[in-house]
């Protein structure tokens, strides 16, 4: 018998020296690749077991590794899909609901707490409050199409915009700051690294902790004074960013800088 009749078919998991649940990963990760299109449900781990003759530990196994590689998404409630073409997240001043409509989802807010309460000191510097003096603290969950995309925990201004946890907090912040108080946003800074998500965040998005998101700090300022801080968790299996450089080297005492009114 010739050594190629002892490999196994591609679409089956077979005992041999090579696990089972890596077997399955390679056949899902086949089908996915070849043969379903972005945000396609694949089969339930019943099902799948099933069809391949193999535990659902083995399933959840194959499964959840693809999902760490961003093939895979979980989402809570519905079942897992594979994942879509990642969206660029553009560096300019837009606010999330403005972004996701420009791309033509639907956007949706989830809002997780809303307070008035002292902030901690980066963020008191950022806003350029006194010592002790209160922010509103917002935290919201951002969907686009049904999908949990980004956790928002931001600081804003209470001195700028009174009474803003009042509001219709699952609407645009940036529509509200601007149609109650005349405040726009007109110029930020930015920061943006990388993270694993922690259980309150992963359980938000619908991950595992210690998945990759995208993380971006932001302090925004309207006609010189600083209004919000902010920090968005992005899911890293639906994002990347895209920068242009130059060879133009930034002056002196330029960013990273936060807070202060100028």
């Amino acid at each position: 018998m010739s050594a190629a009749a002892h490999v196994p078919p591609p679409d089956r998991v077979v005992n041999g020296p090579t696990p089972k649940h890596a077997q399955l990963r390679e056949i899902l990760r086949r089908t996915v690749e070849r043969e379903l299109p972005p945000g396609a449900p694949i089969p339930s781990e019943r099902e799948l077991a099933q069809r391949y003759g193999v535990s659902r530990l083995t399933v959840r196994s194959a499964i959840g590794k693809l999902v760490e590689e961003g093939l895979l998404a979980r989402v809570r409630g519905k079942g897992t899909f594979t994942a879509a073409r990642r969206m660029e997240l553009q560096l300019y001043l837009m606010s999330f609901t403005d972004d996701m409509r420009r791309r033509g989802l639907t956007p949706t807010t989830e809002v997780v707490s809303a307070a008035t309460e002292v902030p901690p000191t980066a963020s008191a510097h950022a806003l350029g409050l006194t010592e002790g003096a209160p922010a509103h603290h917002l935290v919201r969950l951002r969907h686009a199409d049904g999908v949990p995309l980004a956790v928002e925990r931001g600081w804003y201004h209470a001195g700028r915009a009174p009474g803003l946890l009042e509001l219709d907090l699952t609407q645009s912040i940036y529509a509200q700051l601007a149609e109650t108080y005349d405040v726009r946003p007109d110029q930020a800074w930015q920061t943006v690294w990388a993270e694993g998500a922690d259980r309150e965040t992963a359980r938000l998005l619908g991950m595992r902790a210690g998945s990759p998101l995208l993380v971006f700090r932001r302090v925004s300022s309207a006609g010189g004074d600083p209004i919000e801080d902010i920090t968005s968790w992005y899911r890293g299996d639906h994002y990347q960013v895209t920068m242009q450089l130059d060879r133009n080297t930034p002056e002196p005492g330029q960013p990273p800088h936060y807070g202060g009114s100028r």
